[in-house]
C-alpha cells in the first residue's frame, strides 16, 4: 500500500493505493467512500480485494486529511469535489466505487456533478432522512441526538443516536415520548469530556443526511448507480432511507448481507459479515 497527500485550494487530502496504477487486470481502480467513517473502516473490506487495486481516503477535516478553508462544516458537494481532485489525480479514468453512509450521499453528489468520473457506483445505505415520508419527525429525531450532545456530551449524543437508528418504522408520537436512553446501557461513558466536534453528533454532517439527491442529473449520468441496503436494515432508518433514494431514481433497492456496517470486522464493535458482504459487491460490481 502505498499513501499519498493531495493539495487542494481548501484541503490535505490524505489517500491509500493498494495494488498498482495502471491496474494489473485492466479493470477500473475500486475506490472505497464512507462519510464520517475515514479509510480506516475499509481495511476489512479492501483486504478481501486482493486481486484489484483498491483506493481509499479520508475525508477532509477527518483522519489524516486536514482541512483549510475555515468551516468546521461537511456538505456533501464540496466532498464530491474532494473526490474528484483524488479521481482525476490517480490518473487511471473512471472507477468503480462502493460507498457507505455518508459516503453514499457524497458518492451521488459525484455523479451528478462529474459523471464521468465513475462506472458502477453501489451506494450503501445513503441516510437521506428528509426524503422518507416521515422526513419532518427524522429531522426531529436528528435534532434531539444534536440536543443530547450539547447537552450532556458524547455518551449521552452517541446513546441517542443509537436509539434514533435502531428504531423501527417511522418517528412516531412513542418514539419522541420515551425517556432519554442511558449511556451505560449501551456501554457508553456517561462522563462529558466537553467536547463538542464529533461530525456524527453535532449538527456538522447535517446538510449530508439532508441532502436530496439530483435524480435528473444521476440518472443521466453514463454511471451504473445501485442502490444498495443491508439484509438486517430494511426497517430502521437507513433501511427506509435506502428504499426511498432507490424509488427517487426509478430502481428497486439491491439487498447485501448484514447491517449499517456490514463489511467491518471486529475491530469497531458490532461486527459485519465481511467475508459474505465482500462476495455481494464482488457480485454486483461483475455484473456490470
Amino acid at each position: 500500500m502505498e499513501t499519498y497527500t493531495l493539495t487542494t485550494a481548501g484541503a490535505d487530502l490524505v489517500y491509500d493505493v493498494r495494488g498498482p496504477l495502471p491496474t494489473a487486470d485492466g479493470r477500473p481502480p475500486l475506490f472505497l467512500i464512507g462519510h464520517p467513517m475515514d479509510a480506516s473502516g475499509f481495511v476489512a473490506l479492501a483486504a478481501r480485494f486482493p486481486d484489484r487495486t483498491v483506493v481509499t481516503y479520508d475525508p477532509r477535516g477527518l483522519g489524516r486529511s486536514s482541512r483549510a478553508d475555515g468551516r468546521v462544516d461537511y456538505t456533501p458537494e464540496i466532498l464530491a469535489d474532494d473526490v474528484h481532485a483524488v479521481i482525476t489525480k490517480l490518473g487511471a479514468g473512471p472507477v468503480e466505487m462502493f460507498a457507505s453512509s455518508g459516503g453514499a450521499v457524497t458518492a451521488l453528489a459525484l455523479v451528478a456533478r462529474h459523471p464521468d468520473d465513475v462506472t458502477t457506483l453501489v451506494a450503501h445505505e445513503p441516510p437521506l432522512i428528509t426524503i422518507t415520508p416521515d422526513g419532518p419527525a427524522a429531522v426531529r429525531a436528528r435534532a434531539g441526538v444534536r440536543d443530547a450532545y450539547e447537552k450532556r456530551g458524547w455518551g449521552a449524543g452517541m446513546a441517542a443516536f443509537v436509539a434514533m437508528t435502531s428504531w423501527e418504522g417511522e418517528f412516531t408520537d412513542a418514539y419522541f415520548a420515551q425517556p432519554a436512553p442511558d449511556p451505560a446501557a449501551f456501554g457508553m461513558p456517561a462522563e462529558d469530556d466537553g467536547s463538542r466536534d464529533d461530525p456524527l453528533l453535532s449538527d456538522r454532517s447535517w446538510a449530508v443526511s439532508g441532502h436530496r439527491p439530483d435524480a435528473d442529473a444521476i440518472n443521466a449520468a453514463p454511471t451504473r448507480v445501485v442502490i444498495a441496503v443491508g439484509e438486517e436494515s430494511r426497517a430502521v432508518q437507513t433501511g427506509r432511507t435506502s428504499e426511498a433514494a432507490a424509488e427517487l431514481l426509478g430502481q428497486a433497492v439491491t439487498v447485501f448481507p448484514s447491517h449499517h456496517g456490514g463489511f467491518l470486522d471486529g475491530e469497531f464493535g458490532y461486527p459485519g459479515k465481511p467475508d459474505d458482504f465482500a462476495a455481494r459487491l464482488r457480485e454486483v460490481l461483475d455484473a456490470s
